[in-house]
């Protein structure tokens, strides 16, 4: 029998597994490849978004997994998210629906706004849009989500890349609350002040990059490849990729590392059966550097960019 990874509970009293497969820059028959994998593996948490492109075969994985027998509909918790050029209040349903159209899925488990910046919309084509920054409210953008919950499209609604103040801002004046905050999260940057605002509202941080996005040729980043990472993985029998992982876990997010390769998405999973001291908890926080990898720095002079605030 497959073994699953554990769930966090959510707000709404949604179970959400604690780790996911990250699908970015997954394409074509690589990302539906991985999802099977993954499933076959044991996640039960697969993450996408419009923008990555490929919530085709992301879908078509899932149903084909269905298919099978080896799993359920309610058995999988499916998330992707809205893109910039879709902020606009009178988009957001047609979005939402062209995203359940991609995935061939009558709902959605969790639906994220994906940057609290909005694009101006040309067309879908466009579907990363351009640096023509939209001026519509992020908080009119949530009410039109809001909705999306009432019409049962999707079952859950978030945020990702928001910064602290912006989610406080949210929680004043929504009437359905986010369940989750997805943002870069890893042992250089350890979001730790995020993390304890997001617990003390009762939202859960989903980790996207937790392995900062390797350079084996570099030998970077130092937690995955110096002497005192590969002391730490040989003290517990693990990858330092493991342990990586199991640190983001303990300090409660949910990682959802991105692979396309079998063995790798095997070995990230394999993260339930240690656990590190509170003194290795210590070790990796030395890693910390406070520096993010991805700054979406050509939108850094628009008013509801992110990260120009501490956290």
């Amino acid at each position: 029998m497959t073994s699953l990874a554990p769930t966090i509970k959510l707000s709404n009293g949604q179970h959400i597994p604690s780790i996911g497969l990250g699908t970015w820059r997954s394409r074509e028959s690589d990302a539906e490849r991985a999802v099977k994998d993954a499933i076959d593996i044991g996640y039960r948490h697969i993450d996408t978004a419009f923008v990555y492109e490929n919530e085709d075969e992301v879908g078509r994985a899932v149903n084909a997994k269905i298919a099978e027998g080896k799993i359920t509909r309610q058995d999988i918790f499916i998330v992707t998210k809205l893109a910039g050029i879709h902020h606009d209040p009178e988009l957001v349903e047609y979005a939402c629906r062209k995203s359940l159209t991609n995935l061939n899925l009558d709902y959605i488990d969790l639906y994220l706004m994906h940057f609290p910046v909005g694009q101006i919309h040309k067309d879908d084509d466009n579907v990363h849009g351009t640096l023509d920054l939209s001026d519509v409210d992020y908080l009119d953008t949530w009410r039109a989500m809001e909705k999306l919950v009432d019409l049962g499209l999707v079952r859950g609604i978030g945020l990702s890349n928001f910064n602290a103040q912006q989610t406080e801002r949210v929680l004043r004046e929504c009437r359905i609350r986010p369940l989750v905050n997805q943002v870069e999260c890893h042992p250089g940057f350890n979001q730790k002040k995020l993390i304890a605002f997001s617990k003390q509202n009762n939202i859960v941080i989903t980790a996207y990059c937790p392995l900062a996005r390797p350079k084996p040729d570099q030998q970077w980043p130092p937690f995955l490849y110096d002497a005192k990472a590969k002391n730490l993985a040989k003290k517990y029998g693990k990858t330092t990729a493991q342990i990586c992982l199991r640190y983001l876990l303990q300090l409660g997010t949910i990682p959802i590392p991105k692979s396309v390769s079998k063995s790798r998405i095997a070995e990230n999973f394999e993260i339930f059966d240690f656990e590190l001291s509170e003194d290795d908890m210590e070790n990796m926080d030395v890693y910390n550097t406070g520096q993010r990898l991805i700054p979406f720095s050509g939108m850094s002079h628009h008013k509801y960019f992110p990260f120009n605030s501490d956290f």
